[in-house]
């Protein structure tokens, strides 16, 4: 696409009276007649603001002859003798006649130009700060999570008393007795059965599989014919064009500005349409049947509850093709004096850890700051 160039003329300052924005077609001040020179403010050239969107710069064009025959005069030179700047085609220094020699610009001579002042050191950015002042924030946190934890782990030692024991005693028969189950029938398989002997060994076995019927076992996709899909989708498009500038720097206070036209693109959204096979949910069936097991099933139970007295086990015993299971429970009922009247229970897992608690007896209970019981000892 076809080009369009223009010049933008950029301002400088002057550093020995303090006028801003001088055109740069200015070599000298005009309020003090002071030539521009190679130092760190007059020699750069401040051409305004561009567009964020198209790169196109907020300043107008220069038209003047004038104007544009500095512009293409080359890149301004700096007297090595008097450091005033020149015209790019200049061939003597138009501020002391000296023909045209080394550039100052290029090696700058320190008893005539003066130095640009250091640049003073980069200060933390805002990202820093943020950063510096998050890590004191969550440093602060942790070390108070800390010292919480820490203090609440710390420990104390109270002295308590057993105010009462108990005790439970279970004893649970059980007989191995025939039943009818249902299964598939894919997954029986005839076993024959075998009687406990003491309690142990026995086999539930498989027999008599009988009345097998077909019952929904689960379902399966099958397809069933295609159906037209569409979904949204979304693609770039052309949607007409853009302007597209840039600016390059010429040397002499003056920028080319170079704009051309480029293709614009915009999200559309369209159909996607396919077309997919579709899927039906089918029953599947397999045959159920009855058969006959064996299995362990409670016929009785017996329970005893003390408190203070020796444990003791029911009265029940095994027959044939049974068994016993016994079941047992301690706790021991603890208190204490901690800013207040506190009870702390023990459960002894087994009958002799259980008899050597009594009631009356002295107890030291080890007590977090948060109130948690670690231990409880008998004294």
């Amino acid at each position: 696409m076809a080009e369009r160039r223009r010049i933008i003329e950029g301002t400088w300052n002057c550093t020995s009276c303090g006028a801003k924005n001088i055109p740069a077609r200015h070599k000298n001040c005009p309020s003090c007649n002071n030539p521009r020179e190679l130092t760190g403010k007059e020699s750069e050239f401040d051409f305004g603001d561009v567009d964020a969107a198209s790169g196109r710069s907020t300043r107008e064009g220069v038209t003047d002859e004038q104007a544009l025959d500095l512009a293409g005069a080359g890149e301004d030179w700096f007297c090595a003798y008097c450091g005033a700047s020149n015209r790019g085609d200049a061939k003597a220094c138009r501020q002391c006649s000296a023909e045209r020699g080394s550039d100052a610009k290029a090696a700058r001579i320190a008893d005539l130009s003066p130095q640009p002042p250091p640049k003073p050191a980069p200060k933390p950015s805002n990202w820093k700060k943020i950063a510096l002042i998050v890590a004191g924030v969550l440093g602060s946190c942790c070390f108070g999570t800390c010292a919480i934890g820490a203090w609440g782990n710390l420990t104390h030692d109270f002295k308590g008393e057993v105010t009462a024991t108990s005790w439970r005693r279970a004893v649970v028969q059980e007989r191995f007795l025939p039943e009818a189950r249902t299964g598939w029938r894919d997954e029986l398989s005839t076993t024959a059965p075998r009687m406990p002997v003491n309690g142990a060994g026995e086999v539930p076995g498989v027999t008599n599989i009988r009345d097998c019927v077909s019952r929904q076992r689960g379902t399966r996709r099958v397809a069933d014919g295609t159906e037209r899909v569409c979904r949204t989708k979304t693609r770039k498009v052309a949607c007409g064009t853009e302007e597209k500038c840039r600016r390059r720097d010429k040397g002499n206070g003056f920028a080319e500005e170079i704009c051309h036209d480029e293709t614009k693109y915009c999200n559309e959204s369209y159909e996607d349409c396919q077309t997919e096979t579709r899927y039906r949910n089918e029953p599947v069936y397999s045959q159920q049947c009855t058969y006959d097991t064996y299995a362990w099933k409670q016929v009785d139970q017996r329970e005893l509850k003390g408190t203070e007295d020796a444990p003791r086990w029911p009265e029940l015993t095994a027959g044939t093709n049974e068994r016993v299971r016994r079941e047992e429970s301690y706790r021991v009922s603890v208190r204490y004096d901690d800013d207040g009247v506190k009870e702390h229970v023990v459960e002894p897992t087994r009958e002799d850890e259980f008899l050597g608690w009594k009631k009356g007896q002295g107890v030291t209970l080890t007590v977090t700051n948060l109130g948690k019981v670690e231990k409880a000892i008998r004294r």
